[in-house]
């Protein structure tokens, strides 16, 4: 029983240092495979199997410091270190379904589409579907496919915003990173929630009407 009771104490540290070092060395590989593709809104985002394998680098790079308590959560649940891989496992799927729908739909765009884009994601995080996934996600870490599904529904927007605006920005992917993650820590609160939404449309205005005035949005015609 002691032995039992001593492994279930130490796989919860393990299991988040894991994580965390996971997520570390994904960065670090993102970073390679996107080093001379920031173009911009003008980003292609190349060859479907090339796209994939950045997409899921960077999905697993940007989401799972913020999942990092929901899978904790869940192997002190099920009282198995082990049971934390197909917890990742199944939340990593959902995103990378949720990259091959945004693969689909990306289309050669310039700044008004991308400032239209940012616009749309500051309004959806005002929206009560975004604050129903979210606080799904806060209270289901039952399944890494559930926790999935409501991390996607809760990020759409900002998923979005990164797509449109480079998808192979290193900038772009941390500022929507610590976003991500802050609101999966961080309980829901109309002081800082509204601000950001407010900040986030903002942006998209200035990029509809001055595109010039945001660094690396627009590549310097030759």
């Amino acid at each position: 029983m002691l032995n039992v009771a001593s492994r279930r104490l130490v796989a919860p540290p393990a299991v988040l240092a894991a994580t965390l070092g996971l997520a570390a060395a994904c960065w670090a590989v993102a970073a390679w495979l996107m080093d001379g593709m920031d173009m911009g809104v003008a980003t292609r985002p190349g060859p479907f199997g090339f796209f994939a394998a950045a997409w899921v680098t960077m999905m697993a790079a940007m989401m799972l410091p913020g999942a990092a308590p929901a899978i904790v959560r869940h192997v002190r649940r099920s009282g198995k270190a082990s049971a934390a891989l197909p917890f990742a496992g199944y939340y990593l799927a959902i995103w990378a379904l949720a990259g091959v729908v945004a693969y689909a739909l990306d289309r050669p765009h310039g700044s008004l589409a991308a400032g239209a884009v940012v616009i749309a994601a500051g309004v959806y995080e005002l929206t009560p579907v975004k604050r129903h996934f979210r606080q799904r996600g806060r209270e289901n870490a039952d399944s890494g496919l559930g926790y999935g599904l409501c991390c996607v529904g809760s990020g759409i927007g900002l998923m979005a915003m990164l797509v449109a605006l480079d998808v192979m920005s290193l900038v772009w992917m941390a500022v929507v990173a610590v976003v991500c993650c802050a609101q999966k820590l961080l309980p829901a609160k109309a002081a800082i929630d509204v601000p950001l939404a407010l900040a986030i449309v903002g942006l998209g205005l200035v990029i509809v009407y001055a595109p010039s005035l945001v660094p690396g949005l627009t590549v310097p015609a030759m």
